[in-house]
C-alpha cells in the first residue's frame, strides 16, 4: 500500500473508464467505430482533465487488433506494448522540455516512415503550446501533408498559445474541469476498491482542494494514506486539513459572523491573530471566500436543498451554522461583500502587508453601500 501510486493504479484503460467528458468519448467513440480517424485532433483542456489518458486510449483503440466496436481489448500484442510503454509506433513528446526546431525536426523524419508493427504511428505532443514559432510551423507543414498512417494528438491547457493555422487542421476537443461530484465519486470507487476507510467530508475536502482536476484529487488521496499510516484507520476530515494547509471552517465562519454583525474592529482583531498563528493571508482569503460562495448559493436556493451537492466540505453544525448567518442578511448585500473579498483576494499576493487588503475589504463589508 505505501508505493501505491493511485492516479496511475487507475489510469483510465478503456473509454467506459474516462470522468466525466461523456460528450468527447461519444464523439471519438463514434469515429473509432465507423473508422472514420482524422489525422490531427487537438485536446485542449485544463491540467488533470484526462487529456493524456484518452489520447492514449484512443492510440490502443485504432491499433487493437481485436477490437469489439470501439473500445481496445486490453489484451491484444499491440495493446500490451502500448499499456508498457514500449511500442515503437506510439511516439510521446513533452513539449515542455523538447519545444525546439531540431526536436520537431526529427518528428517529420519519422513521419516518413511506415508503422513498425502497429497500424496507425501515434504521435502525442504533449503542451503543445510551448513548441516555439519556428518548431511550430515546422509541425504545421507536417500536419498539411500527413501520411496515411500517422495520427497526431496533441494535448495543451493554453489553446490561445496556439497557431491559429494549426488549429484549423486539427479536430479539436475541449475537456472541461470536473465536478465536485465526479471527483467524490471517483475517489469513493477507488476507496472502496482499496479497502480504505475515509470519511465524506474528507472525500469532498480533497474534491474541492483539486479544483477539478482528477488526478490532482488522486495525488491528494495517496498523501493522505501515507499521513494516515497506509489507510489503517479511517482517515478524517481534520487530518486532511492539515495535510492539504487548509484553513478551518470554524475560522472563516467565525470571520463572517463578525461581518455579518457589523463588528470591524472585532473582526479585524480576530484576522490578525489568526494570521499570527502562522495561517497564510492568501489561503485564509481563499477558503473566506470559497465559504462566501456557499453561502450565495445557500441564500439563492432559499435556505433549502436546491444545490446542496454544491455546497461541499462542511459538517452539518456547520451547513445550518451558515443557514443562520445568512437568514439576516439580503441577497444584494452579500453580493457586495463577495466582490469585495474577491478583488482583496487578488491583491493579497501583491501586497508589502497581506492582510491589509483583507482588513479593507471587511471595513468596507461593514459599513454602508454606497
Amino acid at each position: 500500500m505505501a508505493n501505491l501510486v493511485l492516479y496511475r493504479k487507475y489510469r483510465p484503460r478503456i473509454f467506459a473508464e474516462v470522468v466525466g467528458q461523456e460528450h468527447i468519448i461519444q464523439t471519438i467513440t463514434n469515429a473509432v467505430s465507423s473508422d472514420l480517424i482524422s489525422h490531427a485532433y487537438l485536446f485542449t483542456g485544463p491540467r488533470g482533465s484526462g487529456k493524456t489518458s484518452v489520447a492514449r486510449i484512443l492510440a490502443k483503440a485504432v491499433n487493437c487488433e481485436d477490437r469489439d466496436g470501439f473500445e481496445p481489448c486490453n489484451k491484444c500484442s499491440s495493446c500490451l506494448e502500448i499499456i508498457a510503454g514500449s511500442a515503437m509506433d506510439l511516439i510521446e513528446i513533452d513539449a515542455a522540455s523538447h519545444r525546439g526546431i531540431d526536436e520537431i525536426r526529427e518528428l517529420r523524419e519519422g513521419v516518413r516512415f511506415a508503422p513498425s508493427k502497429l497500424k496507425y504511428k501515434v504521435f502525442i505532443i504533449d503542451e503543445c503550446h510551448q513548441l516555439t514559432k519556428e518548431a511550430s510551423n515546422a509541425l504545421l507543414k507536417t500536419l498539411e501533408e500527413p501520411p496515411s498512417r500517422v495520427i497526431f494528438i496533441l494535448a495543451t491547457t493554453e489553446i490561445q498559445k496556439m497557431l491559429p493555422t494549426i488549429l484549423s487542421r486539427c479536430q479539436r476537443f475541449d475537456f472541461r474541469k470536473l465536478t465536485a461530484e465526479e471527483i467524490i465519486n471517483r475517489l469513493d470507487f477507488i476507496c472502496e476498491k482499496e479497502g480504505i476507510k475515509i470519511e465524506k467530508p474528507a472525500l469532498e475536502l480533497i474534491a474541492l482542494h483539486s479544483e477539478g482536476a482528477l488526478r490532482d484529487a488522486q495525488g491528494f488521496l495517496d498523501q493522505a494514506l501515507t499521513f494516515a499510516g497506509g489507510g489503517k484507520k479511517e482517515i478524517r476530515a481534520e487530518e486532511i486539513k492539515d495535510l492539504l494547509g487548509l484553513v478551518e471552517t470554524n475560522l472563516v465562519s467565525q470571520f463572517f459572523q463578525f461581518i455579518c454583525e457589523k463588528k470591524p474592529a472585532d473582526a479585524i482583531e480576530f484576522l490578525n491573530k489568526t494570521i499570527d498563528k502562522g495561517i497564510d493571508a492568501q489561503e485564509f482569503a481563499k477558503a473566506f471566500n470559497n465559504y462566501l460562495r456557499q453561502a450565495i448559493i445557500l441564500k439563492v436556493s432559499g435556505g433549502g436543498d436546491t444545490n446542496k451537492e454544491l455546497i461541499v466540505g462542511l459538517t452539518k453544525e456547520e451547513f445550518e451554522n451558515l443557514q443562520n448567518q445568512i437568514a439576516g442578511i439580503e441577497q444584494s448585500e452579500l453580493q457586495r461583500i463577495i466582490n469585495l473579498f474577491i478583488d482583496a483576494e487578488n491583491k493579497v499576493k501583491f501586497a508589502s502587508i497581506p492582510q491589509l487588503p483583507l482588513e479593507l475589504a471587511l471595513i468596507e463589508s461593514c459599513g454602508k453601500p454606497s
